[in-house]
């Protein structure tokens, strides 16, 4: 047994690029487990850097010098974040409220039909099972809009830690965008200066990652975009908090669209029944659906992501069960860099997954 675990590290860490490797994986995962709510502006920072340093290469191209690009860059981006603050986020307390306010008459609407359930399929549910389920779901409704009032009133907090992100974010975005070779630079001074196997991760995954993370966001605002004018052509209530919902829910491959199908069509079906509205509503949103998966994703990802679809989901879950919002957004990259890794790891896992091959004398 130790002969065949001596082996093993021999083959797959006898290179000193290979300890360093997993030294500096380990610590990363230390630091962002233990420190991760604590340095979630800067790890913001670093995810706006990426999604801003497209711009500050295509103003760099037409010829504006770097000092100039990154200047553009950051008053872009604060303008973004005051439109999110001034225009964006009024409308979504306002809908907000709203449904906050119209909760116990859809309530009343849904017990009704559950109640109707018993009669037209008894031999399928009964009376006892359709109050237990709608006793459950009052006391669920109960503890939420308690959630709601507790965090009204202890929402100081969460406003200051807002407000040290609106001044704290832009800052050290600026900052990442000016000195970005700087401080690779630096970093890169602790490392080996011959480190192949680092320097063909990196470049990889620099470049794999800033597309993601870029097409993610495009594909974010075009899909939350659209949703919301389809919505509001077809007269939706909260057609702004529905558009936001079905935007972000691709951030989450394959579970996110099934997911947010659901208040699409619960918000539809209290609004006008089993209609002809109710079935527009639900064929535009599955034509969105459509669109985004098989036209806007191929067009903005390529082949940039080649994953089996249980290594996402997978991905998916493990990493947002580590680092939540971040973690569901990061997943794809995360593996794909797992993956860079372990094709690049130093003293051959490929051979290691040809058993059959014979390894050279």
């Amino acid at each position: 047994m130790l002969k065949v675990f001596r082996g093993w590290i021999d083959r797959y860490f006898s290179d000193e690029e290979a300890v360093l490797l997993v030294v500096m994986i380990a610590a990363s995962l230390i630091i962002l487990l233990t420190m991760g709510t604590v340095l979630a502006p800067m790890i913001a920072s670093v995810i706006i850097a990426f999604l801003m340093q497209g711009v500050v290469v295509r103003l760099r191209a037409w010829g504006a010098p770097h000092w100039l690009a990154v200047t553009l860059t950051s008053l872009l981006l604060m303008a973004i974040l005051a439109s999110v603050v001034l225009v964006l986020l009024p409308v979504i307390w306002q809908q907000s409220a709203r449904l906050v306010t119209e909760l116990p008459r859809m309530l009343g609407e849904w017990q009704e039909i559950l109640l109707l359930l018993p009669q037209n399929y008894p031999n399928l549910l009964s009376e006892v099972q359709v109050e237990e389920l709608i006793s459950v779901t009052t006391a669920e409704l109960g503890r939420f809009g308690q959630s709601v009032v507790s965090f009204s009133v202890s929402s100081l907090p969460a406003l200051l830690a807002v407000l040290v992100y609106l001044v704290l974010v832009p800052i050290l975005v600026f900052f990442f965008l000016k000195d970005s070779t700087l401080i690779v630079n630096w970093i890169g001074g602790f490392l080996p200066h011959k480190r192949p196997v680092m320097s063909k991760i990196w470049h990889e995954m620099n470049e794999q990652i800033a597309n993601y993370v870029r097409g993610k966001a495009i594909e974010i605002l075009l899909v939350g975009a659209v949703s919301y004018v389809i919505f509001a052509l077809l007269g939706v209530n909260y057609a702004a908090l529905l558009a936001i919902a079905v935007g972000l829910s691709v951030v989450i491959p394959y579970i996110g669209a099934a997911v947010v199908t659901l208040p699409v069509a619960m918000i539809g079906f209290f609004q006008w029944g089993w209609s002809s509205e109710f079935f527009y509503l639900m064929l535009a949103y599955g034509i969105i659906q459509a669109i985004d998966g098989n036209v806007l994703v191929p067009l903005l990802f390529s082949e940039a992501v080649n994953l089996h679809p249980v290594a996402i989901i997978m991905a998916v879950l493990v990493f947002g069960g580590l680092w939540g919002f971040w973690g569901v957004f990061f997943a794809i990259p995360l593996a794909t860099l797992v993956k860079a890794i372990l094709y690049a790891w130093p003293i051959g896992v490929q051979q290691a997954g040809h058993p059959g091959e014979s390894e050279p004398e």
